[in-house]
């Protein structure tokens, strides 16, 4: 025993800590940065060991998903690599399927286990971190499974770009006007921060390549953002929201608030004003909801599915379990009233990312856990077009200050000092060198030229593409 407390009172963890952390988002994977850096001694020596199971081998720094739709940064500069930052964590890719936190047990299915066949695998762990994020909340719209593309990942942002090129391509070539209609209108359904900034991307982006279309021109196209409430962009404030809504409709967006998409079949938008829309083209950004393994869980949750979490960011009612992010509901100590709880956004998730390292290798060392508490420094949105809205700490800016704010704040937040370089070198370069409009929808399906020239069939007919993507 006094050898066991002399190792605490030095900082030493007290056995070996098999540390299990579900995803490789923001939270995933700066806690485990965190854990590599404060139990570095530990892992060095054995002590400890920190698994990360994750469904993608990056994390993805999704601010920047609408200027690589643009075109403005290139795809692989918004994504880091988990195994490059992460050199003394085992990264799994593969998903977890349940958690049974009684038995200190994961159920995870992995690239490995679908290829051999022989169904999941069991991990065990002595400390779990919850933290897989969550996924786009969608409602029994008909046609919406079919039709629509959301905009929460890489992949889609870029489908997204390759997408809308691809239907201006369509409009200069086609001879029936209904057909270069609907390949001209774009709806967004959804006006928070992935909404906006993606359709003011996009807009821009399409505005500046109809220069190099002869029969297309900015005014042909149509851009609808839908909300269902009486205002976007709630974060930075009503004024600004308003301001948002009127710098949008100057460039001829058709900004359409309280209305709802109500069916999206056969390729017509159907809004509950009654609007009407035939398109090739839906965007859903209308919110997320907590990532599906929260149920196959035996933690607590909320009324809204997410882990019900203390202060110090453990998981109430239970020991050794943790969590931050968009999968916790974690309690704003610096709100003043009870019962607030912190805004799941990468400002919160980046700190409380900090705050779970520290508190875990607290615990693990048998010191006293930190509370987490950061109070809302505001928001800023970029709208394209050297726009944008920014509140912070109770001062608004607009239009290119605002703009400019975004672009430097998001810079200095994008992990590691190789994806800054990359990235401010792509932006110096973008204002020196004209933007590239080129559509690489072809690599979606990249074997499908060789599979036609082997004498085997296209395993996609363009008439079955429901987003109109070769």
């Amino acid at each position: 025993m006094d050898k066991r407390k002399r190792r605490v009172r030095h900082g030493m963890v007290k056995e070996r800590a098999r540390i299990l952390v579900v995803g490789g988002g923001y939270v995933g994977m700066y806690t485990a940065l965190r854990l590599q850096r404060r139990l570095k001694q530990e892992l060095g020596r054995g002590e400890a060991e920190i698994t990360v199971v994750t469904p993608d081998p990056y994390m993805t720094y999704q601010p920047f998903l609408p200027e690589a739709a643009a075109g403005s940064i290139s795809p692989r500069h918004v994504v880091v690599p988990l195994r490059r930052v992460l050199p003394q964590c085992r990264v799994i890719i593969g998903e977890a399927t349940a958690i049974d936190h009684a038995k200190r047990t994961a159920t995870l299915s992995t690239l490995a286990t679908e290829e051999e066949g022989t169904g999941t695998e069991q991990l065990s762990y002595d400390e779990l971190v919850l933290a897989p994020g969550s996924v786009s909340r969608t409602l029994p719209i008909p046609g919406l499974a079919d039709h629509a593309i959301g905009f929460k990942t890489v992949e889609e942002a870029i489908g997204l770009r390759n997408h809308v090129i691809e239907q201006m391509d369509i409009a200069s070539s086609t001879r029936d006007p209904a057909i270069r209609d609907a390949a001209l209108t774009f709806v967004f359904v959804g006006g928070g921060y992935a909404g906006v900034e993606a359709l003011g991307e996009l807009e821009d982006m399409a505005r500046y390549a109809t220069r190099y279309y002869h029969n297309v021109r900015p005014e042909d196209m149509k851009w609808i953002l839908v909300e269902a409430s009486d205002r976007i962009l709630p974060e930075v404030g009503e004024d600004m929201g308003r301001y948002t809504v009127t710098e949008l409709r100057r460039r001829n967006i058709d900004v359409r608030l309280h209305t709802r998409l109500e069916s999206c079949t056969d390729r017509v938008a159907v809004l509950s004003d009654g609007a009407r829309f035939p398109t090739r083209t839906v965007v859903w950004t209308a919110g997320v909801k907590p990532h599906p393994i929260l149920a196959a869980t035996d933690l607590p949750l909320n009324e809204r599915g997410r882990l019900k979490c203390t202060p110090e960011l453990t998981i109430e009612g239970t020991t050794h379990a943790w969590a931050a992010g968009d999968a916790a509901a974690v309690p704003d100590v610096t709100a003043g009233a009870p019962g607030k709880e912190c805004a799941p956004n990468a400002q919160h998730a980046l700190r409380q990312a900090k705050t779970l390292g520290d508190n875990i290798a607290h615990a693990l060392r048998g010191e006293p856990l930190e509370a987490y508490a950061h109070k809302y420094a505001g928001s800023v949105a970029s709208l394209g077009f050297h726009q944008g809205v920014a509140h912070v700490y109770g001062r608004k800016l607009k239009g290119y200050p605002a703009w400019f704010m975004h672009r430097v704040y998001h810079l200095s937040r994008v992990p590691t000092f190789n994806r800054k370089a990359r990235v401010l070198a792509e932006w110096t370069l973008s204002g020196l060198f004209k933007r590239e409009v080129v559509s690489l929808g072809s690599l979606e399906h990249p074997r499908a030229e060789f599979e036609l020239a082997a004498g085997g069939k296209h395993h996609l007919n363009r008439g079955d593409d429901t987003k109109g993507s070769s």
